[in-house]
């Protein structure tokens, strides 16, 4: 346990504590070495003016294997830290008063020295430790003093007087040394605090960065690169090191769009044609001021991205604006369709005209089946992906279709491994999917024995569920646009199927393709991440 006043052992010291302790154990080797040498030189002439050869003599050499054992006892850091402090300014106090003693006491030089050591001690160990170095030091002080008025010549009251004004300036230096240390190692702690959010802030800055979706530049006064992220390089197709690299030797027509805008700031930039670049840029500038003058910001975008950004705002808005003209129309068609149904119920009605109506009903039941799946599509609910065994859960799907569409067992196979595969998705998605899928299988299949398939396979990608029908397929033509929305080959279709089966795996982070098996067969590929 620590002595009373200091406070406990601390699991961690910052580097600063022990460097100064061997700061301390530097500054007590070369005092001891030079108090030596010159003792021992200047013999004759007794400069520290000593009474006591002897006793000075032994003490010097004593402090000094005393300086040399604390010197490699801090380098090993052992034992701890409070410990060697409290020890090493003890000794120091303890060899300064033989010192004095042995060289007139109170009235020695080497009394300044002591109030060093208390100083250095209040320093080292801050709080109550630093009052116990000045009250130890005053203690052995007096108690010096006293010995020295009863054994040596020439000790009077002028000598107590001196002790007592120095154990007030040793416990004055200690107070000050006390508020000097609290407030170095508050300013210390507050700097690393600093430091600790300067880099926290420079690698959050960093981050930030690398994830802006716009390639930057950072330009300084004499067109040089200072920083380019990843998307920048990307879209330059710069390879390497850009520190340092001038912008008119990375990308020669940007370089020239800036000079333009530096001498007109109102000047509209360009889309940049990049040599080797995968698709055209579009820059942004702005003032970037340094230490060194003006330099600029520079944000790329691809033109290729912005316009399929500009797509998707236009599809989005014309799909709330489709969904807002079919909830429109549902009521007039609903009234068409109700007086359709009233007029083949009346009795005077002629067989020509009982033939409208019913092609009445009919088209008015397939607009509202076109109305119904775009709803279906602007008012479709999030996803609830879920952790589903396909194994268990396809024989299950299995049943269910087979019972509700009326086919035989033998028109619905499923080629599932042993082992079965566990893949993410919404239930009710992938159950719309697959009915819509098996559906047109069976539906566009003009063979005498329909037959659909669902296949599980493991591939490196992911898992892959296949729905493989034994029909004469999809021409090429078809494949590059049956997922097309309003697109179909049928009389009675809508054209949205296909496009609502994607729509939902692309949700449930799922990919829908169409391809051809190894054996020719048409083949309806779910791949899941």
């Amino acid at each position: 346990m620590p002595p009373a006043g200091m406070p406990a052992q601390r699991l961690y010291l910052h580097p600063t504590e022990w460097q100064a302790l061997r700061l301390l154990t530097f500054y007590r080797a070369v005092m001891a070495g030079l108090l030596t040498l010159l003792s021992f030189a200047l013999a004759d002439n007794n400069p520290f003016n000593v009474h006591s050869p002897l006793l000075f003599n032994s003490t010097l050499l004593a402090y000094l294997l005393f300086s040399l054992a604390a010197g490699l006892s801090t380098r090993l850091q052992w034992p701890g830290y409070q410990f060697q402090a409290l020890v090493q300014v003890l000794g120091d106090i303890a060899a300064l008063a033989l010192l004095m003693h042995a060289s007139g006491g109170v009235a020695s030089a080497l009394s300044i020295l002591l109030v060093i050591a208390v100083v250095v001690g209040a320093l080292l160990l801050p709080g109550r430790t630093a009052y116990l170095f000045a009250a130890v030091a005053s203690l052995i002080v007096l108690f010096e003093t006293g010995v020295a008025s009863l054994t040596r010549e020439g000790a009077d009251a002028g000598h107590l007087t001196r002790a007592g004004l120095l154990g007030a300036v040793l416990f004055t230096a200690a107070g000050v040394a006390h508020v000097l240390s609290i407030r170095a190692r508050e300013s210390a702690a507050l700097a690393e605090q600093r430091g600790i959010d300067l880099a926290n802030l420079e690698q959050l800055n960093r981050y930030i960065v690398q994830q802006l979706q716009s390639g930057l530049l950072v330009i300084d006064p004499d067109s040089n690169v200072r920083l380019a992220n990843d998307n920048a390089r990307n879209l330059l197709a710069i390879s390497g090191n850009t520190t340092s690299a001038r912008l008119d030797r990375l990308a020669p027509s940007l370089a020239e769009q800036l000079e333009r805008w530096q001498h007109d700031r109102h000047w509209q930039p360009q889309p940049v044609e990049v040599p080797g670049g995968s698709a055209r840029v579009i820059p942004r500038f702005s003032a970037l001021t340094t230490s060194n003058g003006k330099g600029a910001l520079i944000l790329l975008d691809d033109s290729a991205r912005l316009a399929q950004q500009a797509q998707q705002l236009k599809l989005a808005s014309l799909g709330r604006l489709t969904a807002s003209i079919a909830h429109e129309i549902r009521n007039p068609l609903g009234a068409i369709s109700h007086a359709a149904q009233l007029l083949q119920e009346s009795e005077p009605l002629g067989e020509a005209d009982r033939r409208l109506s019913e092609i009445i009903c009919h088209h008015t039941r397939r607009v509202n089946d076109i109305i119904e799946n775009v709803l279906q599509l602007s008012r479709r609910s999030a996803n609830q992906p879920q952790n589903l065994r396909l194994s268990e859960w396809l024989h299950g799907f299995r049943d269910e279709f087979i019972q509700s569409e009326g086919i035989t067992a033998q028109s619905l196979a499923l080629d599932i491994p042993s082992a079965g595969s566990e893949v993410r998705i919404d239930p009710g998605h992938l159950h719309q999917v697959l009915t819509n899928l098996c559906e047109n299988a069976l539906r566009h299949n003009s063979s005498e024995h329909r037959a659909v398939r669902l296949r599980v396979q493991q591939a490196a990608s992911g898992v892959h569920l296949d729905i493989i029908d034994n029909g004469p397929g999809i021409d090429a033509q078809t494949a590059e646009q049956m997922f097309e929305p309003f697109y179909t080959t049928a009389a009675s279709g809508t054209g949205l199927g296909l496009y609502i089966a994607r729509e939902l795996c692309e949700i449930n982070q799922a990919r829908l393709s169409y391809t051809v098996t190894d054996d020719d067969q048409p083949c309806f590929r779910i791949q899941f991440v």
